[in-house]
């Protein structure tokens, strides 16, 4: 018994350390500053009380002065946009770029030294004069000078909107684990100090403020509380002409003196005790609603909103959106603590909301139901952040997960705004998609760890991590723990951890200590990958037209599919495929088609099986297709039509190696093909009538061929300067042809660039080249002029009319080899073209919007310039004649993602030029304009970066 005695002294014990053992830092602040809305311009004084609650004695303080994350294109933040796909800011004007300046930080009014970080421009170290000892404190004052930059993120303005947060200089966390400065991201969030606040705002008159924090000036109050109309602006002072005079004569030409209007300001004071944030919202236009809510203590807390004229409608009901959100978490988990709740319509650099004490701004939203959400979410961070101050950027999913947990449980039991008819009109709802794509990351082995850092999870890992899997995991600890006894711990976890810095590690504690239960198995899931339970044994389930899988089914789906092309006429038909918007191993699609002009069965087919091995290589896909189609018609004498087609079978292997870093865009895969094709051709013979009249007997016979195909391709898909570099090797039966195809794009501003495309090639006889190989082996030859139809020799380009010699079909092409835009099909030996080697250099350039012609149409053109070069091996012999160098250059329009290319060739090389004026008499420069039909290049990946193909 003494044993069982001591033993549990020892827990109790324990715990009770722990408990005494935790302590956290006291910032307190007092800051004044003024809004200039001519420049755009903060000036603040910042009063900062920093107590040393830990058991260490300091002699510097990492401060955030996170308004300089927008100073250049070399800091952290604009690098993580840039990894995201974004180039606005990189490409931003200096007028639109933000900073803070004057800085003078002064310890106890003793001057203080300051460091540069190592890294990042929006961190410095201020070197205390004196040491910091534990449970001493520290009065630092500093100037600050805040141009705010144009609204990139979270915090900026949007022309005299002004959204001013992360705005003034704040020390970084020093916790248990010692300093945590971090610099300012747009993908990851924030970890602060608890203080109280005063701080003093001083603005023109007419701008309505919603602050973090009690506002105290009654008269304000009162006013905000009447404003559901907009303020009249202010209007500009005409100048005052000044006549200047001389001795003798009088100016003509009065000089006019003007000056900014100084409109009369305001000065507002803001208290709040107890939070780790500060953020304001101002604008002339904005409209007020306000309401006063009871909590169940008998607490009132003013709930405030605002928003402009244009979304009135959408947020006619928005002061019940807020006060059902505070409702719902206070009941759920602990009593809202603080005397303001409030919600502004703002401009940000991404769609949605963002969160900060007492505040929460949001972008503009199509719908009640939408804002609803939006609103519901932000509140909520009330309790997922502001109160239980987690580390956002170290566990992101701590408080975006448990509070997206908290949405569902909210969107099922109190949504007043929630439209089931458009949810059954949808495919999927955006819930059901968000858990899609996390199933698919997971299958692909893209997905993270919980635990993962905001800054090193992927984009859309973000999303689907820290948000969906973070609120799956809550999901499975209410299960394992019951719906009552989950949320009497999570009430327990609220109260032990409100205003400090929990971790999940104490979250664990909290709920094992309410619960009883030991949850170690689950809380080992927060540093593995895969799904958080088995997935359940599937059905098979068949639909129409388009389906998803989900947890207790398979999906076939039945669907109409059509084609077109010149031989076949219209195809209609249908197919039968597992192809679903959640992945397999196994897939495949079989879809037959009826030509209706040709009266003849078509088709394709494709099965596949793919593995996402753990190591070395990202995905492993063995495939075979198979197409069959029609490529020409023939109509004799008698009326009567041949048609000739191919068709093909191409078993594939694809190894894709696997990236280091998760966030990399990068892609390295080796290809292996090999081509079974087998096509009609039609021989003509010649026999005489006894009578003797001639007359042709027309056969079809049937030929087939082989090609082995190993590539070798890497890609970056970066948004800064992406490149694609392709080694191919061919191989088939008299010949062996290599080609290298480099690409690089140029970014010059955040919409426009030039891409440069390089291509070397090299043509192999196997054995003697005879006049029979050079017939049989001509498609395969190297090409500067645009490649034909017939010249597509592994069928995989779509070819409206891929025999066509005239007409509006013919004039398709291909790019391939020297990537030329001009076509010389009725010639025997196709300019440029080679049996040896061939080299080229192509490039394009987007036409800026002051000289595109098509700018004055409503909608964007992408108009741009191209330039081709070329040579081969043939110009460089000694009886060649003419320029070893050809070129041609003219104007392109790229639609539908660079799928459909049109090409008008106004500048060519004389070879060109002698062609164009033998065989085109009339209507040259329509008759010269190319253009290009890349279905095959389509993938999800080409609309939204984010996916992974």
């Amino acid at each position: 018994m003494k044993y069982l005695f001591a033993f549990l002294f020892l827990i109790v014990s324990s715990a009770l350390y722990a408990q005494q053992a935790y302590w956290q830092q006291q910032v307190n602040f007092s800051i004044d500053v003024k809004l200039n809305d001519n420049d755009h311009t903060l000036d603040g004084f910042a009063k900062i009380e920093y107590i040393n609650h830990s058991p260490d004695t300091l002699t510097y303080i990492w401060f955030h002065v996170w308004p300089n994350a927008y100073r250049t294109d070399r800091t952290a933040f604009s690098d993580q946009l840039l990894e995201n796909g974004r180039t606005d800011f990189y490409f931003a004007d200096a007028k639109d770029r933000g900073y803070i300046n004057r800085l003078d930080f002064r310890v106890n009014n003793v001057l203080a030294k300051t460091e540069d970080h190592p890294q990042h421009i929006d961190i410095i170290k201020v070197v205390l004069p004196q040491p910091l000892a534990p449970g001493a404190r520290a009065f630092i004052t500093t100037p600050f000078h805040v141009q705010l930059p144009k609204n990139f993120s979270r915090g900026g303005h949007v022309g005299k909107s002004y959204q001013v947060t992360q705005w003034y200089p704040k020390p970084a966390v020093y916790d248990r684990n010692g300093w945590h400065p971090m610099p300012y991201l747009d993908q990851g969030e924030f970890y602060n100090n608890f203080g109280n606040y005063e701080v003093k705002i001083t603005v023109p008159k007419s701008y309505v403020v919603l602050s973090t924090g009690e506002l105290q000036n009654k008269e304000e109050l009162e006013w905000l509380k009447q404003r559901s109309t907009p303020t009249p602006v202010v209007a500009a002072q005409k100048p005052v002409a000044k006549k200047t005079t001389a001795k003798k004569t009088v100016s003509k030409n009065p000089v006019v003196t003007t000056a900014p209007v100084q409109e009369e300001t305001k000065t507002l004071l803001y208290k709040q005790t107890n939070v780790h944030d500060f953020a304001w919202f101002a604008d002339k236009k904005y409209l007020v609603q306000f309401d006063t809510l009871q909590l169940k203590s008998g607490r009132i807390v003013n709930v405030f909103t605002a928003f402009t004229e244009n979304n009135k409608a959408v947020w006619k009901n928005s002061v019940q959106m807020v006060k059902d959100a505070v409702v719902y978490r206070s009941n759920a988990v602990g009593e809202y603590p603080y005397t303001v709740v409030s919600a502004v319509e703002a401009k940000m650099g991404f769609p949605g909301g963002m969160e900060y004490p007492c505040i929460t701004s949001i972008t503009a939203m199509s719908s009640a139901q939408e804002l609803e959400s939006v609103i519901e979410h932000e509140v909520g961070h009330n309790w997922f952040q502001a109160m239980l101050a987690s580390n956002e950027r170290k566990y992101p999913w701590l408080d975006e997960g448990v509070n997206s947990y908290y949405d569902e449980r909210f969107d099922k039991e109190l949504s007043r705004y929630r439209d089931t008819t458009v949810k059954k009109k949808q495919l999927i709802s955006f819930n059901a998609g968000e858990k899609l794509f996390l199933n698919s990351f997971e299958q692909w082995h893209l997905d993270q760890p919980m635990n993962t850092s905001a800054d090193s999870l992927t984009e859309m890992n973000y999303g689907l991590i820290a948000y969906e899997k973070g609120a799956d995991f809550m999901h499975l600890l209410e299960k394992k723990l019951g719906r009552t006894a989950f949320d009497a711990a999570m009430q327990f976890y609220f109260q032990q951890w409100k205003g400090k810095h929990p971790s999940p590690a104490d979250l664990k504690l909290s709920l094992e200590q309410s619960s009883g239960q030991n949850l170690d198995q689950e809380f080992a899931l927060l540093n593995k990958t895969g799904p958080l339970q088995p997935a359940p044994k599937k059905t098979l389930s068949i639909k129409p037209f388009a389906g998803v899988n989900n947890s207790s089914t398979n999906t076939l789906i039945v669907t109409p599919v059509l084609g077109i092309n010149k031989y076949d006429g219209f195809m209609i038909g249908g197919a039968l495929t597992n192809y679903t918007l959640e992945p397999r191993a196994l897939q495949f699609i079989i879809a037959p088609m009826y030509a209706t002009k040709s009266k003849e069965l078509n088709g394709f087919a494709r099965a596949s099986y793919t593995l996402y091995p753990k190591r070395t290589f990202q995905r492993i896909t063995v495939a075979v297709n198979a197409l069959k189609f029609n490529t020409d018609n023939f109509t004799d004498t008698a009326n009567q039509t041949f048609v000739t087609g191919f068709r093909k079978l191409s078993p594939t292997l694809k190894l894709v190696l696997k990236e280091d870093n998760p966030r990399s865009t990068r892609e390295r895969f080796i290809q292996w093909k090999t081509f079974f094709i087998s096509e009609d051709n039609l021989r003509f013979k010649s026999d005489t009538f006894p009578n003797g009249d001639r007359y042709t007997i027309i056969n079809k016979e049937t030929g087939s061929r082989y090609l082995n195909q190993l590539r070798f391709v890497i890609q970056d898909t970066r948004a800064l300067y992406p490149y694609r570099g392709e080694l191919m090797a061919e191989q088939a039966k008299d010949f062996v042809r290599l080609a290298f195809t480099g690409n690089y794009y140029f970014n010059y501003n955040e919409r426009l660039g030039a891409d440069i495309r390089f291509f070397a090639g090299k043509f192999m006889y196997l054995g003697d080249r005879t006049t029979s190989k050079v017939f049989a082996t001509d498609p395969y030859h190297l090409n500067l002029s645009a490649p034909k139809g017939s010249e597509d020799y592994t069928y995989s380009n779509y070819f409206y009319g891929r025999s066509e010699q005239d007409g509006f079909a013919a004039q398709q092409m291909m790019m391939r080899d020297g990537g030329f835009k001009v076509r010389t099909d009725f010639l025997a030996n196709k300019i440029g073209k080679t049996d040896n080697w061939l080299v080229a250099v192509n490039f394009s350039t987007d036409i800026p919007d002051q000289i595109n012609i098509l700018r004055l149409l409503p909608f964007t053109v992408p108009l741009k310039v191209y330039v081709d070069f070329g040579t081969y091996a043939e110009a460089w012999q000694p009886n060649a004649e003419g320029s070893r160098l050809l070129y041609n250059a003219g104007l392109q329009l790229s639609l539908l993602k660079n799928t459909i290319n049109i090409y008008a060739p106004l500048l060519y090389s004389k070879p060109y030029k002698d062609y164009f004026q033998s065989t085109i008499t009339e209507k040259r420069f329509l008759k010269n304009i190319a253009f290009t039909i890349d279905l095959q290049y389509l993938s999800l990946k080409k609309f939204d970066r984010r996916l992974p193909f």
